[in-house]
């Protein structure tokens, strides 16, 4: 199997919130990220196509692609869903459940900064018709920091309250961040998640990690030329790739930083971290 561009959304608005913005396109964007995904003769898939070629079962055919969104955003049902629906592509939404709330209610628990998010009713009405809710902690920490209990209780109940709200279980998580380390996929694999997407930017692959699924990130700042070379397959590298020194060192540092009572935030140089 060729590689496999894994698109990483957040939000898709015309007015975000600050904090989020370089993360954000247009639903206008949005909507032309799609065409260029199909003129460039992609064809998207759910998730667990993917990951089933990764455990050896039918190979994807050539052009594949996926969709993925951090967070839980509002603008998932307002924007993305019509987008999507009316073009009957399928997308795996990655919940951060602490950060769900009602309009006009607080968050049940988020480290995320203010953003209308979704609501369980909505969250519900999305899974009812057929796109894939997943994972992403309770209140969205940089797991390979937290002591191993905490990091436990992040993974484990955002899985029971997604399957408690849902009525059936959930299979996809994603890191907030994107940071993982080896402790914090074991636990993500014992507490029954069967996949975990990281960042990596970087294309997936039948021998990529189903634990640290590598994923392209889709900025406000993306240039449309790089956009479409993801869609032509050019342009980023191909998972597996190994975990570099530079990233090895910055866990090192944010370890350092949140023992201390400062959680480093961002990335280290280049293409890094993000909500």
């Amino acid at each position: 199997m060729s590689a496999v561009p894994v698109f990483l959304y957040h939000s898709v608005s015309d007015d975000p919130p600050a904090w989020i913005a370089p993360y954000t396109v247009t639903p206008r964007v949005f909507a032309e990220h799609l065409d260029r995904i199909a003129d460039g003769g992609l064809t998207v898939v759910p998730l667990r196509l993917l990951l089933a070629a990764m455990g050896g079962g039918p190979p994807l055919p050539a052009g594949s692609a996926v969709l993925t969104f951090d967070d839980g955003f509002a603008d998932f049902h307002e924007a993305v869903a019509p987008l999507l629906t009316e073009r009957a592509l399928p997308a795996t939404l990655y919940v951060t459940t602490g950060a769900v709330h009602a309009p006009g209610d607080g968050p049940e628990g988020s480290l995320l900064p203010p953003a209308p998010m979704l609501t369980w009713r909505q969250i519900t009405a999305l899974d009812a018709v057929g796109f894939e809710i997943g994972g992403h902690s309770v209140t969205h920490p940089q797991l390979d920091t937290l002591p191993a209990q905490r990091a436990w209780h992040e993974i484990v109940d955002s899985k029971r309250r997604l399957e408690d709200a849902l009525g059936h279980p959930v299979h996809a998580f994603a890191y907030p961040h994107g940071y993982s380390s080896g402790a914090v996929r074991r636990t993500t694999r014992e507490a029954g998640w069967t996949s975990a997407c990281a960042i990596r930017n970087a294309f997936s692959s039948a021998t990529d990690d189903p634990l640290r699924i590598a994923r392209l990130t889709v900025r406000a700042d993306t240039p449309p030329e790089q956009f479409s070379r993801w869609t032509h397959l050019t342009g980023a590298p191909a998972a597996p790739l190994p975990e570099s020194l530079q990233t090895k060192g910055w866990r090192l540092y944010r370890r350092g930083s949140a023992l201390l009572g400062h959680p480093a935030g961002g990335g280290p140089p280049g293409p890094g971290a993000m909500p």
